[in-house]
């Protein structure tokens, strides 16, 4: 265990990686009941996502300034705080890609629906793999990587998914405007997978680290 005499920290990191999870699932169901429309069950799983992105902030503060204020984990608190930072901005992404589909209300070509929802299957699971080798980061050093490597698979896809559907938008005859919107919104959805990507890269050097 990386933490001996910090079960309260396990505790605390456990319990923000929790509310990543929660994000990413409530972000799932959104992007599913937006494509159902039903607005209702769409609006609240947005705010359920906002609120669950604001305890997450919160968390990750009372994290970081336990780890300063007590100088605990010295030895990899620079990596540990980077790692959580980092996974900030994946539920930060997905509570403003939930939000922007609120604001913006964008209309589909129905026929891309079943395209947007697999896209947003491929992130939710890259995010949720994310989440796998974080914790096992600080309980099982030997199984990170195999966490890792779904979620670079799980990017791949999401990149062939969202190319796909930006070929599709701009081979139809419609407005520039709504093929740009739609373009914008597969962008945005893929750039979850893009970050929990960047968290594995971050994760990796640090694994690296504590084998030295």
């Amino acid at each position: 265990m990386l933490f001996k005499k910090t079960r309260e920290l396990e505790a605390q990191i456990d319990e923000y990686l929790d509310l990543v999870d929660r994000g990413a699932m409530l972000f799932m169901e959104g992007i599913r009941f937006y494509f159902e429309n039903r607005k209702d069950e769409f609006e609240q799983r947005m705010e359920d996502l906002r609120r669950t992105e604001s305890k997450g902030d919160a968390l990750r503060r009372l994290i970081e300034n336990r780890v300063y204020s007590h100088t605990l984990i010295p030895e990899s608190r620079g990596d540990v705080l980077g790692i959580l930072e980092s996974t900030d901005k994946v539920l930060n992404m997905t509570s403003d890609t939930l939000l922007e589909f609120s604001v913006e209300h964008p209309g589909f070509l129905t026929e891309l629906n079943a395209l947007y929802l697999d896209l947003a299957r491929a992130t939710t699971s890259a995010t949720e793999s994310m989440i796998k080798a974080i914790r096992q980061y600080f309980r099982d050093l030997g199984a990170v990587r195999d966490y890792i490597n779904k979620v670079y698979f799980f990017e791949k896809e999401s990149d062939k998914i969202a190319e796909k559907i930006k070929r599709i938008i701009f081979q139809k005859e419609i407005d520039l405007s709504h093929q740009v919107q739609m373009r914008y919104f597969a962008y945005h959805i893929e750039r979850i997978a893009d970050e929990a990507e960047d968290v594995c890269d971050r994760l990796t050097i640090a694994t690296i680290k504590r084998h030295e």
